[in-house]
């Protein structure tokens, strides 16, 4: 009961946060389309408008790795994306897989829960900007000034708070699929076009190269002698996009929708009406893409906390069994961790880097397993998928398993779920891993992200023609 009063604490507080009233009527699918679009358009143009009074900083970026997941810009109101909301998602779901916070079935309950886990995404909103302008990310606070430090703080609350609107809009069945969903895959896919095809060019020491994989194919055939060894360097070149990571990013795009079909169809059957069969799926990837982005959000606020205290307090002991870390490349934008817990959690660059170390992949491998079916187990329990939530909506829809009594349909459901959440998470992991070995575009987590999003949109696409009876009816 603990759990519960402190969820009542926080019920008055949630009265007064804005809120996106759910519709009155069934939206068409028309003007879902048109509401997902607006909702991605202010996201576009978020992402373009520069913070007003920051002055030009040379520190490393502490989210260079990990701004494609959080759907993050550098120096715009973008700046701290999806961050808040996911990761105030992962403080509440952890809460309630701890038992530290108990949640209880009824709409009011969870009504208050995602009110909490919405003050908790202000919070942070507010928390992570007061910090990234006080630690010098935009300059130093003595140099910018009082006014404008609270004034960038202001910015990044202020458009921390659009995100959180526009995901509870699409969320509330104005559009499709999550504001989070529709951010990450946009920017994973902008990544992965840009470094396909981008036409900027870079001094590589060995003469003028295109960024993008498939332009330095052209360019590099055009411009050498020795086409043999040109085709090679398009393939295999270092430091740049290349067309090995363009094949590998195809590559696990296919294996992960080759997975997407994986289900078991448990036989139900109408409780009201005689002969009435259907089927009820448990798909391999039950909780989808939500314990890979639980994953991001936990591993990118260690990324931040440990690069913001390597800067402060260099050297200590206890800062470096966090992290070391070091810009190998020259380039003070990008820093990579060298030592301590992050270097163990960051995926080996390549194979050859494996080979090297061997302790590091391993100890990667088993994280991003181990967090994934977690986080995948323990979020059935608090987003209403769990055995005992489908139960009671099979029950409200008059519907029963096959060969079973409704007292026993939990028990038979038990049997299923868990597993296929646990398990699925696990392959969610593996095809990360896999992906990050093989050095495909936008990281592993990335192109995972980015995939299933797409299918989830594949699928809401696919259903509304079903139900609307053709592709002319539905667009037009």
């Amino acid at each position: 009961m603990g759990g519960m009063r402190f969820l009542d604490y926080l019920a008055p507080f949630c009265q007064f946060l804005p809120e996106i009233s759910k519709p009155e009527r069934k939206i068409a699918f028309k003007e879902k389309v048109l509401w997902t679009a607006l909702t991605l358009l202010i996201f576009l143009v978020c992402c373009q408008v520069p913070l007003f009074g920051i002055m030009s900083s040379d520190s490393a970026d502490p989210l260079y790795w990990i701004r494609v997941i959080i759907a993050s810009n550098r120096g715009t109101l973008m700046e701290l994306g999806i961050s808040p909301i996911v990761t105030s998602g992962l403080i509440m779901q952890l809460l309630a897989g701890a038992k530290l916070l108990e949640v209880g079935d009824s709409p009011k309950d969870r009504a208050v829960f995602n009110g909490a886990q919405k003050l908790f995404g202000m919070l942070i909103t507010f928390g992570q900007a007061t910090v990234y302008v006080m630690t010098g990310m935009y300059g130093d606070p003595s140099d910018l000034g009082p006014g404008i430090c609270v004034l960038i703080v202001i910015q990044l609350f202020c458009s921390g708070l659009i995100v959180l609107l526009l995901d509870e809009l699409l969320q509330k069945g104005y559009g499709l699929g999550s504001g989070i969903s529709l951010f990450i895959a946009t920017n994973i896919c902008e990544t992965i076009v840009w470094k396909a095809f981008s036409p900027t060019t870079i001094n590589t020491g060995r003469g003028t190269e295109f960024e993008g994989a498939v332009i330095a194919l052209f360019h590099l055939l055009a411009t050498r002698s020795d086409k043999v060894r040109a085709l090679r360097e398009a393939f295999y070149r270092q430091n740049l996009p290349n067309l090995m990571s363009l094949f590998s990013t195809i590559f696990v795009f296919g294996i992960v929708i080759y997975f997407q079909g994986f289900r078991v169809d448990l036989p139900i059957k109408s409780a009201r009406y005689r002969g009435q069969y259907s089927t009820y799926p448990i798909k391999l990837f039950y909780t989808s893409n939500i314990p890979i982005i639980l994953q991001s959000a936990l591993v990118s606020n260690l990324y931040v906390i440990s690069q913001m205290l390597a800067t402060r307090f260099g050297g200590n002991p206890i800062v470096n069994l966090l992290g070391v870390w070091s810009s190998s490349d020259g380039s003070a934008q990008r820093s990579f961790p060298t030592a301590g817990i992050c270097y163990y959690l960051s995926p080996p660059e390549t194979l050859g880097h494996v080979i090297e170390d061997p302790v590091h992949a391993t100890l990667y491998i088993a994280f991003m397993l181990g967090s994934c079916a977690y986080f995948s187990k323990t979020w059935i329990d608090v987003s209403g998928s769990s055995a005992k939530d489908v139960a009671k909506q099979l029950k409200d829809q008059q519907m029963v398993m096959r060969g079973h009594r409704e007292k026993s349909m939990v028990h038979e459901l038990n049997r299923y779920i868990p597993t296929a959440a646990a398990f699925g998470g696990l392959c969610i992991g593996a095809l990360s891993v896999l992906a990050d070995f093989l050095g495909a575009i936008g990281s592993g987590t990335g192109i995972l992200l980015a995939v299933t999003i797409i299918y989830q949109y594949f699928e809401i696409f696919v259903k509304e023609q079903q139900e609307l009876g053709g592709m002319g009816t539905l667009l037009f």
